[in-house]
């Protein structure tokens, strides 16, 4: 595999656990970016799922928005610019990184069920996307 020296990759597989338990693996990595200014940008395979990750998180204390295609494109920029401003540190979503937006404040993608059928690529399809 080619090494990227800027990308760190982490992997945590999770066996099937439900995403609140899967995620409180997640929350340490993500609380080191925010404290460091950082953004994230949390990547799942529905919306569903990324509007139970977000109410997750929320309950949580986190700054957090989902974004998706029953968003209109007026206020998915006035969540990306609330992320690059500050007011929000997390975006959960659904095909946000196919649209090439540019997000240099982002320090933390994770793709959660990225070994599930639907998101399945190869490293370098993955890279390619970040």
């Amino acid at each position: 595999m080619k090494s990227y020296p800027n990308l760190k990759q982490y992997m945590q597989p999770h066996k099937d656990q439900p995403y609140p338990a899967f995620l409180e693996h997640l929350l340490g990595k993500m609380d080191e970016h925010i404290k460091q200014k950082g953004k994230i940008l949390l990547l799942t395979l529905t919306k569903k799922s990324s509007e139970e990750v977000t109410n997750f998180l929320v309950s949580k204390g986190y700054k957090a928005f989902y974004l998706h295609s029953e968003i209109d494109t007026f206020t998915r920029w006035e969540i990306i610019k609330k992320l690059k401003s500050g007011v929000i540190d997390i975006i959960v979503g659904v095909n946000l990184l196919r649209e090439g937006i540019d997000l240099p404040e982002v320090s933390l993608i994770a793709i959660l069920d990225a070994d599930k059928e639907g998101f399945l690529r190869s490293t370098t399809s993955l890279i390619q996307i970040i």
